[in-house]
């Protein structure tokens, strides 16, 4: 049975949110993911995680938040919308950066975000064990947020919400307040198969199941040695991350522009050309991409990248 303050906690903390900028804020019992275990075993067996070894460790602790916080009760899910106002060029010549790479990291704008929710539960209510998550642990953020009825998973493997599409960023809070739980929300992919359709690499081997060691997104990211030869010509210049099955899915004709400044596209990157893209120095990428997640590649991948994608 419920504590009586579960309700009215739950809609202090969703309340507070919305007024931090978040765009939906759903809550679920942080029990153990019965469903969700043999799935991701099958998808480990199958070696979808590539060299994404980080993916294997910890089994128990992303299937079970209260091995990650004592006593857990509740996983609080916050998505903020990334959506660009401008976008850069996306032409055939052009080189392509992932949308949610234009601006600040989000790994820091979330958590700044997050440790405000978190003191204001603090303050609002008393002591509570938590944690935030942003990428940071072993969490299953889009199971979660499909439980707590922010969205569904889509066949392409993304999280979708009814508003807004399915170009934002998730992060949690886990913490043992026991507070009233969301419901999930139904799949409304549909017969819709166009982000299957799209995928350049057959990354996305069947409805709901993507090889993760296909997505051209862990090859110009993910993977630190040099891209195989049996993906050449199909990058179609992307050389950060790929936004193909985002773009294609009827449910982004919802996305609005975000609301957040620190997510804007770097202005010094509105008017790069190919051929400033191609004569890059270390000094210019770390001017542009000091709080950008392109760091994670260096100038080194970066380079490789655009390597491969001009040898067709």
């Amino acid at each position: 049975m419920l504590p009586s303050y579960a309700e009215k906690y739950a809609h202090l903390i969703k309340t507070k949110a919305k007024e931090l900028g978040f765009d939906f804020c759903g809550i679920s019992k942080a029990d153990f993911l019965e469903e969700e275990a043999p799935r991701l075993e099958a998808w480990l067996n199958r070696n979808y995680h590539g060299k994404m070894a980080y993916m294997a460790n910890h089994f128990d602790k992303r299937l079970d938040p209260r091995k990650l916080v004592e006593g857990a009760k509740s996983v609080i899910t916050l998505i903020l919308n990334y959506y660009p106002d401008k976008k850069l060029p996306e032409t055939p010549d052009s080189l392509k950066l992932s949308k949610y790479a234009y601006g600040k990291d989000y790994h820091f704008v979330i958590k700044d975000k997050l440790k405000d929710l978190m003191d204001t539960i603090s303050e609002e209510i008393g002591e509570v064990n938590g944690r935030i998550f942003v990428d940071s642990a072993p969490v299953m953020d889009k199971v979660w947020a499909k439980k707590s009825g922010v969205g569904w998973v889509g066949k392409h493997t993304n999280l979708i919400n009814r508003q807004i599409g399915s170009f934002f960023f998730i992060g949690e809070i886990i913490c043992d307040l026991d507070l009233q739980a969301d419901t999930a929300i139904k799949d409304y992919c549909g017969t819709c198969t166009r982000c299957i359709d799209a995928c350049p690499t057959d990354a996305i081997i069947e409805p709901y199941v993507v090889d993760g060691s296909k997505c051209i997104s862990y090859f110009t990211i993910e993977l630190k040695e040099a891209i195989p030869d049996e993906v050449k010509g199909k990058f179609e210049n992307w050389i950060f991350g790929c936004d193909i099955c985002q773009d294609v899915c009827p449910w982004n004709s919802f996305a609005r522009p975000h609301r957040t400044p620190e997510f804007e596209l770097n202005p010094l990157l509105e008017n790069f050309s190919k051929n400033d893209w191609e004569e890059i120095t270390e000094e210019v990428f770390q001017e542009i991409f000091r709080r950008s997640a392109v760091k994670r590649t260096k100038l080194e991948g970066l380079k490789r990248n655009m390597a491969f994608v001009k040898e067709r």
